[in-house]
């Protein structure tokens, strides 16, 4: 994991922890910086700025309803993300649509610094580990890595055919195995 995604969750966890001790200043200073992550993270996956707005605030005011259910031994991120995400998927479903980010897109949400960083990357690695390591290093080429199947299959040990193929059925196992457990 990248260094500065360290200090910045070691930064925000401290924060959290000053702010359930009683320090003000921490709590608003930690409200106000992950109000940029969140705003960052519901403008990359609802196309109306409104709503993205609509639920900063919802998330804001969850963060600090919910700030007593904050397990000290696990990282903030971890524990704000969970709540973001759950306040966009019940935003989604109060519109009629189902919350899906395609794994295809993994990489947009690697991108910079976010509330959830760690949280993605731990996730996205748990999803690519049911995959024997052969077809996962094709999958993390193809899908993450940006190389063609052609280059991909060469790096690998595979014809283009089957890694055409292969990539095909990765990717029908996996998103299998993530909409299995969504609800």
């Amino acid at each position: 994991m990248n260094r500065g995604v360290i200090d910045r969750e070691a930064h925000l966890k401290a924060l959290m922890l000053r702010g359930l001790d009683g320090d003000a200043g921490a709590w608003r200073v930690l409200l106000s910086e992950v109000r940029g992550s969140l705003s960052a993270y519901f403008s990359r996956r609802l196309t109306e700025r409104a709503d993205a707005e609509d639920l900063v605030q919802e998330c804001m005011i969850a963060i600090h309803a919910k700030r007593a259910t904050f397990d000290r031994g696990l990282t903030f991120s971890a524990w704000a993300y969970a709540i973001a995400r759950y306040k966009l998927i019940d935003h989604l479903r109060r519109q009629g649509r189902r919350a899906t980010v395609p794994l295809e897109d993994a990489s947009i949400l690697l991108a910079g610094h976010t509330v959830e960083d760690g949280v993605v990357r731990r996730d996205l690695s748990r999803v690519l580990a049911i995959l024997p390591a052969r077809q996962r290093r094709l999958v993390e080429d193809v899908r993450i890595g940006g190389f063609s199947v052609a280059e991909a299959a060469a790096r690998n040990g595979f014809t283009e055919g089957a890694a055409k193929v292969s990539v095909h059925r990765s990717m029908k196992t996996l998103t299998a195995s993530v909409t299995g457990h969504e609800d």
